[in-house]
């Protein structure tokens, strides 16, 4: 049986936003894992989550203490026969494949987020790296994003960008 995910990364709760956007509460109640990696900020963040779904998350380099004993750098499970790792920081754009790919030799799936610009590639070795942007942190890119995906059988299928709508504030 498939399992759906929701990739989501540097929610920046609260300076960036109040709360988490609708669509990615709605995206977290539709997936059964919910991958974080990291930069949360407030922990109310991940306690929000994981009333709508499994979560599986990273501290990233805004997290504090409170986040940093409930969650690890790194983070690793296998999904219907895939091996996932999560983590916040990969460095420079440049030369990321090979690092990363010498740096998780045994996954075949790579979530990672810190640059807010969402990432989509497959290293010579078959290595995925995905970064799904962020849900309300855009930065310098066009719009906030977050990313679904479906692992069945051994195979990721179906990863899309998804544009979020950010949350209005109360």
């Amino acid at each position: 049986m498939a399992t759906r995910l929701l990739l989501i990364s540097d929610t920046h709760i609260p300076g960036r936003a109040r709360r988490l956007p609708d669509a990615v509460l709605r995206a977290a109640d539709a997936a059964d894992l919910v991958i974080h990696a990291g930069d949360w900020v407030a922990a109310s963040v991940l306690d929000e989550l994981v009333q709508h779904a499994d979560v599986l998350g990273v501290w990233g380099n805004n997290d504090g203490a409170d986040l940093r004993a409930r969650l690890p750098e790194v983070a690793r499970r296998t999904i219907e026969g895939m091996r996932f790792a999560v983590v916040h920081e990969t460095g420079p754009s440049q030369r990321r494949e090979a690092r990363m790919e010498a740096a998780f030799p045994d996954t075949e799936v790579l979530v990672f987020g810190h640059s807010h610009i969402p990432w989509d590639t497959e290293t010579p070795g078959g290595l995925r790296l995905l970064n799904p942007g962020s849900p309300t942190d855009r930065r310098r890119q066009p719009v906030h994003t977050m990313m679904t995906a479906e692992v069945d059988a051994g195979e990721l299928r179906d990863v899309r960008l998804v544009e979020v709508t950010p949350a209005r504030a109360a």
